[in-house]
């Protein structure tokens, strides 16, 4: 039943280094997809790294979407489509965040 909790964190995970491997920069992408592996250890700090992370994504998101929107305006291009799917995927990314906050992934994290 985890694994339902956790999957919006799995698929933002993916987006990230989806986003990172479009721009060349392979060894973010490793980083990032070794992440998950984290979810395995039952320690206290496992959320607040995968948060962290989850929420730098949702950031790089957003830069994203400003630095595109910039250039698609800049060209005299239609850039309203692509801020509202950036727009979404930073936040799905930010609320994957809050998974944890579910009682059953407090208590698997709590290292008792």
């Amino acid at each position: 039943m985890n694994f339902l909790r956790l999957l919006p964190v799995f698929i933002s995970i993916l987006l990230i280094a989806a986003h990172f491997l479009r721009a060349g920069q392979t060894i973010i992408v490793v980083i990032v997809l070794l992440l998950p592996l984290l979810l395995f250890l039952k320690k206290f700090w496992v959320p607040w790294i995968i948060q962290a992370i989850l929420l730098l994504g949702a950031l790089e998101w957003v830069l994203t979407l400003v630095a595109t929107a910039r250039f698609r305006i800049g060209q005299g291009e239609d850039w309203m489509r692509m801020a509202i799917i950036l727009g979404a995927v930073a936040l799905f990314t930010a609320l994957s965040s809050l998974m944890f906050i579910s009682s059953a992934l407090k208590k698997r994290y709590s290292g008792k």
